[in-house]
């Protein structure tokens, strides 16, 4: 076996997307747009006779506290093959030491389990104050057709979608600059409203343009007499679709648009194979005062099976620094209720 970095996107997509589990955590284009962010990343693969067999990418992240790695979504590879998950986690290490890393977070692609638990705890990890990316997530097998997915919706979820369709809201799906500035926009006015920091501009703009590079991207927009009522951001990577932002005014929320958005970016996922629709982050039923809890139950009105990953785990390499981030991130894990 041999571990060594990758810079050739055909081949790094054509193994991760070969795995069904794996999502645009992991895909090339992503860490495309972190490494224009000014972040260092690390792509790095396990070949044998030429032919990737196991893969992760990260990202470096710098805080007051020290630098860490953050590797969501992955590491890809085949979880029983005990000396190459090993062989990959040693070499995460290397990294992460490599870098100056106080530690190292690792959230990968797989079902909450007891073994699971038992594997991170074998390699050394320790569960994380904080989450890195979805664990918890709203999932529709998109190898349902559109009637059997509105038969498992809740009946609150069909009656939005009727009067929607009654009042006559357009729909457009876009991959245009002027989608990407009306949705920074909206995105602006909806955290005002819902009363959290809005993405920058920048961020959501950079981010955009990689995935577009691979068409990989979608703005869907609901409008109604040429006004603006919701916007959703799809990414598009192998057998997912994910619902990675959404944004609506206080108008969109009055018609019921999103059920609309929704449906036509299913559609589209069918139409480039992808076989499960990510509604993406929800939260418990009885989690009332957690932030995302509103929203969760919009995505549960779905009929969503609910898939619980593998929390954040951390790999600790400078333990007297990483009690500060333990401090200070369970302290805003509370204040923040997440």
């Amino acid at each position: 076996m041999i571990i060594e970095t990758i810079d050739d996107k055909a081949k790094w997509d054509k193994f991760i997307t070969s795995h069904e589990e794996a999502n645009f955590l992991q895909s090339f284009d992503f860490y495309e747009f972190h490494k224009n962010r000014g972040k260092k990343i690390i792509r790095r693969a396990v070949l044998e006779e030429g032919k990737i067999i196991a893969a992760y990418a990260g990202v470096v992240e710098t805080a007051k506290r020290g630098k860490y790695l953050a590797i969501a979504g992955g590491p890809i590879l085949d979880w029983k093959d005990k000396k190459l998950v090993k062989a990959v986690f040693g070499d995460i290490k290397k990294a992460g030491e490599e870098n100056g890393c106080v530690f190292i977070r690792v959230r990968p692609q797989l079902p909450l389990s007891d073994s699971s638990l038992k594997l991170m705890r074998e390699l050394g990890l320790k569960k994380a104050p904080m989450y890195l990316s979805v664990e918890y997530a709203g999932i529709l097998d998109l190898r349902k057709t559109k009637e059997e997915i509105l038969a498992g919706a809740s009946q609150g979820f069909r009656r939005k979608l009727r009067k929607a369709e009654k009042v006559g809201i357009e729909i457009s799906a876009e991959t245009s600059d002027e989608a990407i500035e009306e949705f920074c926009k909206l995105e602006k006015k909806h955290a005002e409203r819902q009363k959290y920091v809005a993405f920058s501009e920048s961020f959501l703009k950079k981010q955009f343009e990689a995935f577009r590079e691979g068409n990989e991207i979608i703005i869907y927009t609901a409008r109604f007499n040429g006004e603006i009522l919701a916007q959703n951001f799809m990414v598009f990577y192998g057998a997912e679709a994910s619902y990675h932002y959404g944004v609506s005014s206080e108008l969109g929320t009055k018609y019921s648009a999103a059920p609309l958005l929704h449906l036509e970016a299913m559609d589209e996922a069918r139409k480039r194979g992808c076989t499960r629709y990510n509604l993406w982050g929800i939260v418990g039923t009885d989690e009332t005062s957690h932030r995302f809890y509103g929203v969760s139950e919009f995505k549960r009105s779905f009929g969503c099976e609910e898939l619980k990953y593998t929390p954040a785990h951390d790999l600790v390499l400078k333990p007297t620094k990483y009690q500060i981030t333990k401090l200070v991130e369970s302290a805003r894990k509370k204040i923040r209720h997440v």
